[in-house]
């Protein structure tokens, strides 16, 4: 029987349950680990956290260095830093354990019916995913992002952004406007399509009884390792499209 994940109608939209519970988790897990990254901070005996945490800041220092000057990236270290701890726990999220319930139709979760699909008297509902295997939730993020950058392009290179729409000449307006619609495209689809994949990859996996388990192991590491990659990818392109924004020169 196919997994699905729990869905329940409320004003108008269709909301998933598993993506909004990851989503706060991930969140949690998040402040969390600032939070005790930074209790105790101290300059000649720093914790392993404020360790963790300083080499994450350099990290995030560097990768903004890459696209901008560093002056003029500084305002943006706290965004990086914010979406790279983010990115990295949800998209681990989904990979240590799965959490699937029974459901029948007419079963309802806090006074709201849960969404079975017409001709199935039951489903399987699938409670535990990474968020951003949620091509809605990656959107959301990417939306923050694109949001970000124009507005910063307006605020801090007004002229400059607002021309870079006509050149190298006026009628390149509409490609220009098309370029700037598929900068974001790419950008929450290449982290949905990835963290999903690997999650769809990983329930097969594990229908192939003990012989699977090798095979999870190693697919697991690999999704670690994906994971990571698409988390430092998403911040590097946030920043690139922050510094073609701010910086002139870049058009």
């Amino acid at each position: 029987m196919e997994h699905i994940f729990p869905e329940v109608h409320w004003l108008g939209m269709r909301w998933d349950l598993a993506a909004i519970l990851t989503i706060v988790i991930t969140s949690i897990i998040v402040f969390v680990l600032a939070k005790v990254a930074v209790r105790g901070a101290s300059v000649t005996n720093p914790t392993k956290m404020q360790n963790f945490l300083e080499w994450v800041i350099e990290f995030v220092i560097n990768l903004i260095g890459t696209s901008m000057d560093i002056k003029k990236g500084r305002p943006y270290l706290i965004l990086g830093i914010s979406l790279i701890m983010y990115l990295f726990v949800a998209n681990m999220l989904g990979l240590p354990l799965g959490i699937v319930t029974e459901a029948h139709h007419g079963a309802t979760f806090l006074g709201m019916e849960l969404f079975i699909p017409d001709g199935e008297e039951e489903a399987h509902i699938s409670w535990w995913k990474s968020p951003t295997a949620d091509v809605a939730v990656a959107g959301a993020l990417m939306a923050i992002v694109i949001v970000l950058t124009h507005v910063e392009g307006l605020r801090r290179n007004r002229k400059h952004y607002l021309k870079h729409y006509f050149e190298p000449y006026i009628p390149f307006f509409p490609l220009n406007v098309i370029k700037e619609i598929s900068k974001p495209l790419s950008l929450s689809l290449r982290l949905y399509g990835n963290i999903f994949a690997g999650e769809v990859m990983i329930s097969v996996i594990m229908q192939l009884s003990w012989v699977g388990i090798p095979a999870l192991i190693v697919w697991q590491g690999f999704s670690m390792f994906i994971g990571a990659i698409q988390s430092f990818v998403f911040v590097m392109l946030t920043m690139v499209y922050m510094s073609q924004a701010i910086v002139h020169e870049d058009h």
